[in-house]
């Protein structure tokens, strides 16, 4: 194997994956009533095109690209259109969605698919990526066909897929590169022609051994890493695989690398090399807060509480629900949430795992600065955002900040770090915004 590689800063929570890392895919079929949002990708969300008593085809668009940033959304099931309203969301408060009973998965609509990408234009292969509505699978949710499109002048000579997977719990990644291999390179293959590059990379942690045999097996290059938190987010995966470094406020194609999670990798295989737009995912529903974790192929629309009642239902008390991780996920109050393109995770949480203490003062220990991945001192802008300090947040780097939970991890003063910053965050971008009208 090669040398084992990673990235300055970082912690080592418990991984805890083991309750869901040997469970094979387990494909759900489509819930009585679907409840799509609109709003799955960062961006602006799409624009309705249905209204209540429409009837949609499974795959047919339902609402409408609005905006660059934006991605167009495809019901995930034949049936008929009951309502176009704004519900909870897993990765929001609440959010516009089109509720539709489901009819039927028979069927429906695709695209045309591109037989021979490997001669087509590389303007078709995008188009195909974004009127399919790929996006990030990995939690972020970025349209994919913008970072498939850097301006003019930049150029792109690294193309890195994020195998990682560095949230403890989270299994999903895991089991697509076990289960879906093929399309996974194929789906690489296709990015990387998009981009020009000849060489991409998979990074992988080393706690996934089977992945890492298996991928190397069918001639990927594969780049071991070590178990870290956050080795999977964007910037410490491009610094530990290549050595280069975003600078601060930067974006990956600054230093010629676009990254793309394994899980895009097979939506794009599946837009291009069979037409079909981005309407289901692989979802890890784990915790001891659940009786049998595992990893579902769901549709995009399934509530929660269905995924739930796949892993077994809930077994004891339920301290915290969360979409995604516990380090970068949020905190759910109802289950009868939608799965998004971004749910990576669903995670029953018991009381004795969930940190749960009262914050105190801070102690100037330093172990904040120590474990920060960006090289901040998380106590000096926290701090600061207490006594609503927002240019010296800003000055100490707050917009610099991914709120990846490292320093809130290690505190042994129990600190809310991240909701400092993050408020501090916000703050600083509304008063910019106040100064801009």
């Amino acid at each position: 194997m090669s040398k084992v590689k990673s990235f300055a800063g970082g912690t080592h929570p418990p991984g805890n994956k083991e309750h869901s890392s040997g469970a094979a895919v387990v494909r759900l079929p489509a819930p009585e009533v679907v409840t799509v949002p609109l709003c799955q990708h960062l961006g602006a969300p799409s624009k309705p095109v249905v209204k209540p008593g429409d009837q949609v085809l499974k795959g047919s668009v339902i609402g409408e690209q609005n905006g660059f940033i934006s991605l167009p959304t495809h019901s995930p099931v034949n049936g008929k259109v009951l309502r176009v309203e704004n519900v909870p969301m897993p990765h929001m408060r609440s959010g516009p969605a089109v509720v539709i009973k489901t009819e039927s998965e028979d069927g429906g609509e695709v695209y045309e698919p591109i037989a021979d990408w490997e001669h087509a234009d590389t303007s078709v292969l995008v188009n195909r990526i974004k009127e399919a509505g790929v996006c990030g699978m990995g939690g972020a949710s970025f349209p994919t066909y913008v970072k498939l499109s850097p301006p003019k002048g930049v150029t792109i000579d690294t193309l890195i897929i994020n195998g990682v997977e560095c949230e403890p719990y989270l299994t999903a990644d895991h089991r697509l590169m076990l289960e879906r291999t093929q399309d996974l390179i194929t789906g690489m293959s296709i990015l990387a022609r998009v981009l020009g590059v000849t060489d991409p990379v998979i990074g992988i942690e080393v706690n996934k051994p089977d992945a890492i045999k298996l991928l190397q097996e069918k001639g990927v290059k594969v780049v071991p890493l070590k178990v870290q938190y956050p080795q999977g987010a964007e910037k410490q995966l491009i610094s530990a695989v290549t050595g280069r470094v975003v600078p601060a406020g930067g974006l990956p194609l600054n230093v010629g690398v676009v990254v793309q999670n394994v899980g895009t990798c097979v939506a794009v295989a599946e837009a291009v090399c069979s037409g079909l737009p981005s309407i289901r995912r692989i979802t890890t529903v784990s915790g001891l807060g659940v009786n049998k974790p595992g990893n579902f192929d769901v549709c995009v629309g399934t509530p929660v509480s269905v995924l739930i009642e796949a892993a077994g239902g809930y077994q004891g008390e339920i301290k915290r629900l969360v979409s995604g991780g516990p380090m970068m996920g949020m905190a759910m109050f109802t289950d009868t949430a939608p799965v998004t393109k971004g749910t990576s995770g669903i995670l029953a949480l018991s009381p004795g795992e969930v940190r749960d203490v009262e914050e105190g003062p801070c102690i100037r220990c330093g172990k904040c600065v120590d474990v920060c991945p960006l090289n901040l001192v998380p106590c000096t802008i926290a701090t600061a955002s207490e006594f609503g300090k927002w240019e010296d947040a800003e000055k100490a780097g707050a917009l610099n900040c991914m709120a990846c939970g490292t320093c809130s991890y290690v505190c042994p003063a129990g600190r809310y770090l991240v909701q400092h910053i993050k408020r501090a965050q916000n703050e600083i971008r509304a008063l910019a915004r106040e100064r801009e009208a």
